[in-house]
């Protein structure tokens, strides 16, 4: 499982009883009760899995959010086509993880009971289709290798938006000098200690192992997309190449 955690902000890892799991299954523990006592008035309306199904059909299905857009087309264009029904699952988890990518069964699991609102589903599935697309183009070893997750956490926190200005300074953690490498580099170790038993020594030195050559690893992108101006640029870059490439 591969993902990344919430604390004050961040996007996070998700679970489920598998126990092979991508990490480790101390992270993904058995669901929670279906018979769960709801919390506001929103759940007396809708049921959470009701909620986090609405949530999930705005980001898919609307032109809203350019950073999903582009990952589903980059999806479908590696021959990996994203089916909702298929790839994604609204369950409980246990602590404060708001998603996790399945290598097992490719399936992204969307944690019903931490993602409160709009803005943190669009994170968590853009996140999460990061690691979905690393899945789907390269050869992962998710379950025994730190460097290969820790190069996808490392895409994954700078392609997502984890580190947008708007999200650091809601963390209250801002400056101006490579702040945005130092951001990305936390927030992989953080995703790493997530999800597998290590050390944060550990996470620490095998995020630097592989931090240069996965922090320029831009695809499908074809840039750091910062924020969704950002992102549309990136977008409208890759239907572009993409016209190109089938011209030719």
């Amino acid at each position: 499982m591969a993902g990344a955690r919430e604390d004050g902000g961040p996007d996070s890892a998700a679970g489920k009883p598998l126990q092979q799991r991508h990490g480790s299954c101390r992270v993904f523990p058995e669901l929670l009760a279906e018979g769960n006592s709801q919390q506001g008035f929103f759940p007396r309306v809708f049921t959470r899995n009701q909620k986090c199904q609405l949530m999930l059909l705005k980001t898919l299905e609307t032109s809203r959010d350019p950073y999903v857009k582009l990952l589903l087309e980059a999806m479908k264009h590696s021959g990996c086509a994203v089916n909702k029904e298929r790839h994604f699952s609204c369950e409980d988890c246990n602590g404060n993880v708001s998603g996790g990518f399945d290598a097992l069964t490719s399936q992204i699991v969307l944690c019903q009971n931490n993602i409160r609102n709009q803005a943190l589903m669009n994170r968590v599935v853009t996140h999460e289709l990061i690691h979905a697309f690393d899945h789907c183009r390269a050869h992962v070893d998710w379950f025994t290798s730190v460097r290969h997750l820790a190069c996808s956490e490392v895409r994954a926190a700078n392609l997502s938006g984890d580190c947008s200005l708007i999200n650091e300074i809601f963390r209250l953690r801002f400056g101006l000098k490579r702040h945005h490498q130092t951001c990305v580099r936390d927030r992989a170790i953080l995703s790493m200690l997530a999800v597998r038993n290590i050390s944060r020594e550990a996470a620490r030195k095998a995020v630097d192992d592989v931090f240069e050559s996965c922090f320029n690893d831009h695809e499908p992108f074809g840039r750091i997309p910062h924020n969704k101006t950002y992102a549309e640029y990136a977008h409208r870059d890759f239907q572009n190449r993409e016209r190109y490439y089938s011209n030719i």
